[in-house]
């Protein structure tokens, strides 16, 4: 089951602060440009961990996310 889809406008979340890409990622915006898939359900258990989404955020860089660190975008960014 994917949560999003290309084209989609979402907001990153990483709540944990201590996440290495917490202080770089957490809070910004961007457009998920591609989805690709992988086995990480076989580590984590979990089908939705298979999903990768790449983001293009607003500055122009591309970074793949997992489903649990995507949100709806907060509509006034």
């Amino acid at each position: 089951m994917q949560r999003f889809s290309t084209g989609d406008r979402v907001r990153i979340d990483i709540p944990d602060e201590t996440d290495p890409d917490h202080e770089e990622y957490h809070g910004k915006h961007g457009r998920v440009t591609a989805l690709l898939t992988d086995d990480a359900d076989a580590v984590t258990g979990d089908m939705r961990d298979n999903h990768l989404y790449r983001v293009e955020l607003e500055t122009g860089e591309q970074v793949d996310f997992r489903w649990r660190d995507l949100r709806p975008p907060i509509e006034d960014a």
